[in-house]
């Protein structure tokens, strides 16, 4: 499916990945790990043909499928959601002409019409157009999209809506490789579960940038850890990786300890022992050469992860009611999205925000930050308040 040969991967200036070869097989799982700007969407982008590596070569074999931390549909803002969806197998096309016909059939009986639709629907139906369909549904359905907004366009759904059509697109394609970045963000907690059970059964390979530990754990046999430049390779869980780094890490640096101390033991030595006889001074020289030695092959000890403690100022005092929002309602041009929405936020109230993918959550926050406007409603801060959106 795909080989990475001898891989360095510059970022800027700095090299995020040097001298890396792996092999992705047929049916393999990889969940590729490591800490943020450690280098994973670089690799991932490099892997897809997106960028160029600074140096080596990705020989790929097979269909690809890609999905970027921030998918936009390319595409136009006109076309349906499921159209898109359908264009991840070159369908999109036959059924829009499919419904372009049936629409002039409305109006045209001309037996020649009514020829031309019935030929259109009978290729449409044994290219397995219509089980498609169901698919395409069935797959928009289990990422969190409400089988109405399927049907509507693209420029009138919200991001997130529309993040999770690219998925689908992609997901519906069945590529022989699928290469996914972060795939669950903006996906509530039914659909990353739906999307563990597919990633888990799909037939083709799949390479995964995550740190949702549930999906590494549910749906991939094999994991690439990247760090400090380097790809580390295991086969396993990402929580059987994880035990077994420990061990490997505590080992590590065992070893470095003691290979430190026996170096510093021999130099000590080396130099007491060059001051005295001639005899002494030779043996001196020949431990100095093993300390060198011992030097260029010694192990460094992994690093440890750092904690970043950080101590936020008072706000400046606000009076009681620091918001207030009376009958707001969204929409995007099709069906309001939310309506009705009132609600007062006093001094210290600390509020979740929570509701299913597509009910308008990002789009009421964005109005509360001024970076929207409600169809109808409206909403007031409160004295002295200042807003971080």
């Amino acid at each position: 499916m795909l080989q990475a040969r001898d891989l360095a991967i510059d970022v800027a200036a700095r090299r995020v990945l040097s001298e890396a070869s792996f092999t992705v097989s047929a049916g393999d799982k990889v969940g590729l790990v490591g800490r943020n700007g450690a280098g994973k969407t670089s690799l991932l982008k490099v892997l897809a043909g997106e960028d160029d590596a600074a140096v080596g070569v990705v020989l790929r074999r097979g269909t690809l499928g890609y999905v970027p931390q921030n998918p936009r549909p390319r595409a136009e803002a006109a076309q349906s959601a499921l159209s898109h969806i359908l264009s991840g197998k070159g369908l999109d096309r036959a059924a829009a002409r499919l419904a372009d016909l049936h629409r002039k059939l409305e109006t045209d009986h001309s037996p020649a019409m009514i020829e031309k639709y019935s030929e259109a629907e009978e290729r449409y139906r044994h290219d397995g157009g219509y089980s498609s369909e169901s698919e395409a549904r069935r797959i928009a359905a289990g990422l969190g999209l409400r089988l109405d907004r399927v049907d509507l366009a693209l420029g009138v759904l919200s991001g997130g809506e529309r993040r999770r059509v690219e998925l689908a697109r992609v997901l519906f394609a069945e590529a022989d490789l699928l290469l996914l970045d972060e795939p669950t963000n903006h996906l509530d907690t039914d659909a990353k579960s739906w999307l563990m059970d597919f990633l888990r059964d799909y037939r083709g390979s799949v390479i995964v940038v995550s740190h949702d530990l549930g999906l590494l754990d549910a749906s991939i046999t094999r994991v690439l850890h990247l760090d400090a430049g380097r790809l580390i390779e295991y086969r396993g869980t990402y929580s059987q990786y994880q035990a077994a780094r420990r061990l490997e890490e505590k080992r590590l640096t065992s070893l470095a300890h003691r290979q430190e101390a026996e170096i510093k033991r021999l130099s000590l030595l080396a130099e007491v022992m060059r001051r005295q006889t001639e005899k002494r001074a030779k043996q001196a020289k020949s431990i100095f050469t093993r300390v060198e030695r011992m030097k260029a092959q010694r192990v460094v000890a992994p690093r440890r992860e750092g904690k970043v403690k950080i101590s936020f100022p008072e706000p400046p005092h606000s009076g009681r009611v620091v918001l207030h929002g009376s009958g707001l309602a969204k929409g995007y041009g099709g069906p309001l999205v939310f309506r009705d929405v009132s609600f007062e936020v006093e001094r210290h109230d600390r509020l979740l925000v929570m509701g299913l993918n597509g009910a308008g959550k990002t789009s009421l926050l964005r109005i509360l930050a001024g970076e929207s406007e409600a169809n109808a409603g409206s909403f007031r801060l409160g004295h002295g308040v200042s807003l971080g959106y």
